[in-house]
């Protein structure tokens, strides 16, 4: 039967998740080389139970205040999609309940994925709710005269309803009488069609409050680079593996990424600068702007009467990313540092909760000072002594082999390498102010990883041999060396079955190792890859109709120019006069040597082509549509530059191959 941890078994999963070592029975290493999911080796079983000699896991605040507060737990949640499909579950991970840490994961990961499983709906302050452990964010519930203020409505609609759901079952029906989204990513706005409709915010006035910036990095970023964000977000998220414990993990900031249908409502209102306050249904909310942090448009929320500040996503139960596996902007970590501390000044003195849109709240000033404290200090560290090696004139490789946090930021929990790691964040930091290039002339111009391998592989010589050596190393616990040797071979020949075989094997204990929930995810999603026969499989990330059909015209046509394979029509000239019919905007669309390039605000009197469409033709011209388009609206075109451009627009994979060519 589906158990959920609740205060009254609170003694039983203190028990085990500070148990003082890892089960026995890790398998031995000298195994036949297939194509079948291994257990742990010695050496991982080994260093899997030295964790506990470096952390304190007597230390129960994280526990608590995970736990605190609980009203409500339904003994099952599993959410399913109309079609039957399972969207979200916590039933997925009743293996961790009462359970040691097996040989199979990090004992830190472990029990910070039990955190994470603590869910339900929890009252935070007096009229502060949140419903934890929905999906991947935090929803929360601020009680005012008439109704219900919601914070970060959550990633999927159907998720957003059951929070709601359950909100109604224990607290009373109550309508809602405004929405704040604290930033531009989409799991903290994609449900809000679970909660309100665009006719209830229009007919009742509901205020939907965002800060500036918002609806421009909202879009853009499931636009530009949207289709390999996707594919690799099921890397980082493990959206392809198996819950278990040879599979998946929490991911830091909660159990994953929900699988729904996410739908998004343009923002009311703007906050544009810190200090700016709204009162909403009797409830007074000041809120600070800190952009560039966690997203690009982020905001925090203080709210004076409850002695409650809200720390959107730049405080968390985690070291957070500087840069995401998934792909996106670098983040600016000094920024985030500053910001945080601004916060501290503003409302520190006063706050006795904070609480954010991940992972548990905080409670007790001096608890409070220290959590955002130690959270700045982990990100202005990584930042100033990045910065530190690059003017010594090291490299990134170079400098994440020489770094380390401080010994008292590596003993907090909450500053633990679960979601962003230091590893990848020095990385984050050397992007961001030196770009790719290391200096070194040879990368200049370095070979493709295919052609890189064919050589290495010529200059071996024999393969065989380079497979026995590596499956010596394998057994000696080089599992990073053996994982790019074996690559290589791969990537000269991916039908080399024994290679592949290895580098899974060698990428199962690396992720076996991992406290990072998203290295984890990557290392067991590539090892089961390389294992399968066929092609990978994709997986969508939730339906993301609803936020693309928000995207401006501009963007739009930004990425009309993305799709255009200009290497297929060099010679393809010529001007458009683009007027979007039912917005009247006007654009001037030329096409130069297959490039497309457009003005807004600007007809020509020359022009080649007319196209007067409706916005609803935008994206059938996306999809290549050209007889729809024709079809919604007056084409003027006799030198068939539609049918030319919607003809040689590229069709994205979104199964593309990421650990073989």
């Amino acid at each position: 039967m589906k158990k959920f941890v609740s205060l009254l078994c609170l003694a039983a999963l203190t028990a085990s998740v500070f148990a003082g070592c890892a089960q026995s029975g890790a398998e031995d290493a000298a195994e036949p080389l297939n194509a079948e999911r291994k257990g742990a080796t010695e050496l991982t079983a080994q260093l899997n139970s030295s964790v506990y000699d470096e952390l304190d896991f007597s230390d129960g605040q994280e526990l608590e205040f995970a736990s605190r507060g609980l009203i409500c737990a339904p003994e099952s949640l599993e959410l399913r999609d109309d079609s039957g499909n399972v969207i979200w579950s916590q039933d997925a991970y009743a293996f961790l309940e009462d359970a040691e840490a097996p040989d199979t994961v990090n004992p830190s990961l472990w029990r910070h994925t039990q955190l994470n499983h603590i869910y339900g709906l929890f009252e935070v302050n007096d009229d502060i709710y949140q419903v934890r452990g929905y999906d991947m964010s935090n929803i929360t519930f601020i009680k005012g005269d008439t109704g219900w203020i919601v914070f970060d409505p959550l990633m999927s609609v159907e998720c957003a309803e059951a929070a709601m759901q359950l909100v109604d079952e224990q607290l009373g029906e109550f309508p809602v009488m405004g929405v704040i989204i604290s930033h531009s990513h989409v799991d903290h706005f994609g449900g809000i069609a679970g909660i309100v409709s665009q006719e209830e915010v229009e007919q009742r006035g509901i205020p939907i409050i965002a800060p500036e910036g918002f609806e421009e990095y909202a879009t853009s970023e499931n636009v530009y680079a949207g289709t390999a964000m996707g594919r690799r977000a099921a890397y980082q998220y493990g959206s392809l593996l198996e819950k278990s414990a040879q599979g998946a993990m929490a991911i830091g900031i909660g159990m994953g990424q929900s699988q729904g249908t996410i739908s998004y409502l343009s923002p009311t209102d703007t906050i544009t600068e810190t200090g700016e306050v709204r009162v909403i249904d009797g409830v007074t909310f000041e809120f600070q702007m800190t952009p560039g942090t966690e997203a690009p448009a982020e905001m925090n929320t203080w709210l004076p009467e409850k002695n409650a500040l809200w720390l959107a996503e730049n405080c968390t139960g985690t070291l957070h990313n500087l840069y995401t596996l998934r792909g996106a902007q670098v983040r600016d970590g000094n920024a985030w540092a500053l910001y945080i501390m601004e916060a501290l000044a503003l409302y520190g003195d006063e706050a006795e909760v904070v609480f954010q849109s991940h992972n548990w709240p905080h409670w007790g000033n001096e608890v409070i000072r220290d959590y955002m404290v130690n959270t700045a200090a982990v990100y202005k560290f990584i930042h100033d002594q990045t910065l530190l090696y690059i003017n010594q004139g090291y490299t990134e490789d170079e400098i994440v082999d020489i770094i380390s946090l401080p010994e008292s930021l590596e003993q907090v929990w909450y500053t633990r390498q679960y979601y962003g790691t230091l590893t990848h964040n020095v990385k984050a930091v050397y992007q961001k102010y030196m770009g790719w290039y290391d200096a070194n002339p040879i990368h200049l111009d370095a070979l493709a990883p295919s052609e890189y391998a064919a050589k290495l592989v010529e200059y071996l010589g024999d393969t065989d041999r380079v497979l026995e050596l590596a499956r010596a190393d394998f057994e000696s616990g080089e599992y990073q060396w053996v994982a790019e040797i074996t690559n290589a071979l791969v990537y000269a020949d991916p039908e080399n079955l024994e290679a592949r075989w290895l580098c899974a094997d060698a990428l199962e204990q690396l992720g076996y190792q991992a406290e990072s929930g998203p290295w984890r995810n990557a290392y067991l999603t590539a090892a089961q890859e390389l294992r399968q026969e066929g092609d990978p499989v994709s997986v969508s990330g939730g339906k993301k109709g609803a936020l693309l059909m928000r995207i401006s015209t501009n963007l739009a046509l930004e990425y009309l120019g993305i799709m255009l394979d200009s290497s297929a029509v060099g010679d393809l000239n010529g001007e458009i006069n683009l007027t979007v019919t039912d917005t009247g905007e006007e654009f001037l669309i030329t096409l130069h040597a297959g490039v497309l390039l457009y003005q807004e605000g600007v007809l020509s009197d020359d022009a080649d082509a007319e196209w007067r469409i409706p916005r609803a033709a935008l994206f059938s011209l996306l999809q290549g549509g050209a007889e729809d388009v024709r079809a919604q609206g007056e084409i003027l075109d006799g030198g068939g530059l539609l049918e030319t451009v919607c003809g040689n627009l590229a069709q994205f994979d979104s199964a593309f191959a990421i650990i073989e060519p």
